[in-house]
């Protein structure tokens, strides 16, 4: 038996509050946009896919060796964008400024210490980023897409810690996926 799954940082209060009041207001718009909704919203580090139930043990312990070297990351949110163009969006999110650069490194150690489980090298760059929403249709010239990036162009929070690493599995639903913690470790290093 397999599980889907993924690693990642969960937000802490103060961002989902900001979340939460800029995807109220984002939905008042007439976009054809499949909204997440906020508590599933998180920082995915590595994408795992389809894991063996014999291996999220020992994928654990491997795990668990990386964030026992680094430290809390300090982030806040800054701004909102589309990838992959305003022409052509697919998809809506907020950007983050803070520990990025360490993030990176812990992204690499993580997939790093994966690699013997058969996960997959991410080969794109790290961009930590929050999905707030999926296009289902490109918007048509002269929707709010461009007021709407505007408006939160500047967009901001208060520096939170993010403090842990959680291991996801995720269940495809007809309503969205459905996420379930198997396992959060504490990040208590110096790095």
């Amino acid at each position: 038996m397999e599980i889907r799954s993924f690693l990642a940082l969960k937000l802490p209060p103060e961002i989902k509050k900001t979340l939460s009041h800029i995807s109220r207001e984002m939905r008042k718009t007439s976009m054809d946009v499949r909204w997440v909704k906020v508590n599933n919203i998180h920082i995915t580090m590595v994408f795992l896919g389809n894991v063996p139930v014999g291996h999220v043990e020992p994928m654990g312990e491997a795990v668990e060796k990386v964030c026992q070297q680094y430290g809390p990351f300090a982030i806040s949110l800054k701004g909102v964008g589309v990838f992959s163009s305003r022409r052509n969006p697919r998809v809506l999110w907020t950007g983050m400024e803070g520990d990025l650069d360490r993030m990176t490194c812990f992204r690499d150690a993580l997939q790093k210490r994966l690699k013997p489980f058969g996960i997959k090298r991410e080969k794109r760059p790290f961009r930590p980023h929050l999905t707030i929403g999926r296009f289902r249709k490109g918007p048509r010239p002269g929707t709010p897409l461009d007021e709407l990036l505007s408006k939160y162009q500047e967009l901001t929070s208060p520096v939170c810690a993010l403090k842990g690493l959680t291991f996801f599995r995720s269940d495809l639903k007809p309503g969205g996926a459905l996420y379930s913690e198997l396992k959060t470790w504490p990040l208590v290093g110096e790095i």
